[in-house]
């Protein structure tokens, strides 16, 4: 995938009960898709905390957020209550093949409390057009990009216009 593209299809089922569609997205400036590894991963705690902590910030900017993990319901509604998670639409069972399809890494369970496959993290930056603005992959949990950081750029790329880069 490439900036200033098309999004494919994104669904997942969310905790709030009801089926999540990237095409059924209307924000006044962006979707931000928050992949995450899972209830196994203490960086995804604090990481997912801090999204749900800066939601309205987000909200605020015209930007949809939705957090989005391989776990099935029962360890999404763990996360959630463990976590604190507020407000934030929280989408669970999303298959590993189907986040390959979309660029992120797939890492095989090594330790006792991971899941036997699972995708490390990723963050889509959406326009309210369905195209690719901005991504960022990360093949292991660790140098996440901060929410703060995040904020900042949206408001740099709201002020200035700042076109999608990378497309070339």
């Amino acid at each position: 995938m490439k900036p200033q593209k098309k999004v494919p299809e994104i669904r997942v089922d969310t905790l709030q009960g009801k089926e999540w569609r990237l095409s059924q997205q209307r924000p006044d400036k962006f979707t931000m898709i928050v992949f995450y590894r899972g209830h196994h991963c203490l960086v995804c705690r604090h990481y997912i905390h801090d999204l749900a902590v800066r939601l309205p910030e987000f909200e605020e900017r015209g930007v949809n957020v939705i957090a989005i993990s391989s776990n099935n319901r029962e360890k999404a509604q763990q996360s959630q209550g463990e976590w604190h998670t507020g407000e934030l639409t929280i989408g669970y069972g999303f298959p590993a093949e189907e986040a390959a399809k979309l660029g992120l890494f797939i890492s095989k369970g090594v330790f006792a409390h991971e899941p036997d496959l699972f995708f490390e993290p990723a963050i889509f930056i959406i326009k309210s057009d369905g195209s690719l603005y901005s991504v960022a992959l990360q093949s292991v949990p660790f140098a996440r990009p901060h929410f703060k950081d995040i904020l900042e750029s949206i408001d740099y790329i709201n002020r200035e216009n700042y076109p999608a880069r990378g497309e070339a």
